[in-house]
Order: structure tokens, then C-alpha cells, then sequence
């Protein structure tokens, strides 16, 4: 069986282009559009090129024939909001 790695995030969710960013596939926000619209990612399962697809903890990533596990830090998120 594949390892499934972890992308974590400390929203409760995340628009798909902006993780592509986040988790480090593409280097700016215009690149990881093109990489969307292109189909080059999977969610549970299924191709997606929608963009703004909300990507919620739980949801599983395909990418170059990895899978990423999205995960949601809530520690890290409450930490964000005290440092703000």
C-alpha cells in the first residue's frame, strides 16, 4: 500500500489552488492554477480542476502518484490567532 504523507493546515478549510501553494507543488499561486486546470490532481479519488474546490481535513490528495492526507491543526491554528 502507498504511504498517504500529511499536509497540514490550520484552517478549517482551504481552496485547492492555495494548498497546491501551501504544501509546496507549485511555487506561486499562478503556477499552482495552471497545474489545476491541467487535471494534475486528484481528490478522493476524483480529477478536479475547480480551482476554488474546497478542501476540507480528511481529504485525500493524489498528486504524481502520491497521496497526501490533509489534516487540520487546531493547536497551530489557535496559536496563529493569539500571535495576531
Amino acid at each position: 500500500m502507498d504511504e498517504i504523507k500529511e499536509i497540514v493546515i490550520t484552517t478549517p478549510s482551504i481552496k485547492l489552488d492555495q494548498l497546491v501553494k501551501f504544501a509546496g507543488f507549485a511555487e506561486t499561486g499562478a503556477r499552482a492554477k495552471i497545474l489545476v486546470d491541467l487535471g494534475e490532481f486528484n481528490v478522493n479519488g476524483e480529477c478536479c480542476v475547480k480551482r476554488g474546490k474546497k478542501i476540507k481535513p480528511g481529504d485525500i490528495i493524489e498528486y504524481k502518484n502520491k497521496k497526501y492526507k490533509v489534516i487540520y491543526d487546531e493547536s497551530a491554528a489557535e496559536a496563529e490567532k493569539s500571535e495576531s
